[in-house]
């Protein structure tokens, strides 16, 4: 067993312990073993933190349990350390467990540790610990800073010094992207990645976010980004401010230019295609102004503007018809007709009104002829006979109605 890293007082305190484990051993060989069962577990920690190496024992017999180190150095042996590496701390010790700590890893503690346990046989567990160191910041390049639409860059992302190797992803906006990868191992399996993207651009990706995404094991959520920024030619609208139906003769034509690109144009240009324009025609900055149309005015006017990228334009396309002839109604105020309808409908309920008014107040006549005599008849005949005859002399009643 190496004992390197001891010091006196503690090789003599090791041995002594060894000695009296083995007599304690050989006064109990009788003492089964079965159904001993030592267990430990890989460790993976970042470099720098602390790494906790467990040694496990189910139905312990009260046999002696010790931690080695990847070279057999023993580090613990039960609750002493033998080992003068200070970075190693007990975290707890019992028949059943040994827990260890070290702190400050570094990648030279990288290695397959063994827990033993002194049965008869021996028992091992091996514990392996990998140290992970991550990458540093991302590195994040472009072939040029300001692209022209439809050409093509390129953005380098590096992920340096990582172990193990760094994973590279590419997102435009929320779309991903595949780059190409190349890994450069330096030493003691450290390894720096880097991934170059092409991508073809178009106006769309101007002030969107290329990002480079590392990832890794020993962190999260480890990216770099970088905002494209795309020059594009004029993108040109003509607008018609006069009039806003048809063109005739004798009205005014009145046309506004818009014009966006990046950068901003720098020349707005009409003209008439495949023609002279009009001499009186006026303009001003990115508007054309004609007074008094006329058909020889007819066909395409153009708008044409430029920047360093390109130039752009937008047609606008002019027939003139003829003029509104004499008598030609103008458009119907529908206003005016409401309120001449409304006034109609006033006139009327106020005229009903009045009439009922009027002939609440005079009454009318009817005159009706009463039967005189009747009543005295001695039977209905007479009674008849008697009011036929009795209409020449009756007496005028008047009734009245409302």
């Amino acid at each position: 067993m190496a004992i390197s890293g001891l010091g006196s007082h503690s090789i003599s305190l090791f041995f002594c312990l060894v000695l009296a484990t083995f007599l304690h051993k050989g006064a109990a060989q009788t003492i089964s073993v079965q159904g001993q069962n030592l267990v430990t577990n890989n460790v993976s920690v970042v470099e720098g933190e602390t790494a906790i190496i467990s040694c496990r024992v189910k139905n312990n017999d009260d046999s002696v349990i010790q931690l080695l180190n990847p070279n057999r150095q023993t580090i613990y042996f039960r609750d002493v350390r033998p080992l003068k590496d200070s970075r190693f701390q007990l975290v707890n010790f019992s028949d059943n467990e040994l827990l260890v700590s070290l702190s400050n890893v570094s990648l030279s503690d990288e290695g397959r540790y063994v827990c033993q346990l002194y049965t008869d046989p021996p028992q091992e567990a091996y514990a392996d610990i990998t140290v992970l160191v991550p990458p540093g910041n991302p590195i994040l390049e472009s072939r040029e800073e300001i692209v022209s639409e439809g050409n093509e860059t390129e953005i380098t992302c590096t992920a340096m010094g990582s172990k193990p190797a760094s994973t590279i992803k590419w997102m435009k906006g929320d779309q991903p992207l595949q780059g190409e990868a190349t890994v450069e191992e330096l030493y003691d399996r450290m390894f720096t990645v880097t991934s170059r993207l092409r991508l073809t651009v178009s106006k769309e990706d101007d002030g969107v976010a290329v990002i480079c995404i590392i990832d890794h094991p020993a962190v999260k959520d480890f990216q770099a980004q970088k905002y494209l920024e795309v020059q594009y030619k004029p993108e040109v609208k003509i607008i018609v401010e006069f009039p806003e139906g048809l063109t005739r003769e004798g009205e005014n034509l009145e046309l506004t230019c818009k014009a966006k690109g990046k950068p901003q144009p720098h020349q707005i240009n009409w003209l008439k295609v495949d023609d002279d324009f009009p001499s009186h025609a006026v303009i001003t900055g990115s508007d054309l102004f004609i007074e008094n149309l006329n058909k020889s005015y007819n066909g395409t006017y153009r708008c044409v503007a430029s920047n360093l990228v390109g130039e752009a334009y937008d047609d606008y396309i002019l027939y003139v018809y003829d003029s509104r002839p004499d008598g030609t109604p103008q458009k119907i105020d529908h206003a005016v007709i409401g309120g001449v309808v409304a006034v109609v409908v006033f006139a009327m309920l106020c005229l009903l009104i009045v009439l009922g008014r009027y002939f609440a107040r005079h009454k009318g006549t009817y005159f009706t002829h009463e039967a005189k005599g009747a009543d005295d008849a001695a039977d209905a005949d007479t009674a008849i006979i008697n009011a036929e005859g009795g209409h020449n002399n009756s007496d005028d009643k008047k009734e009245y109605y409302i």
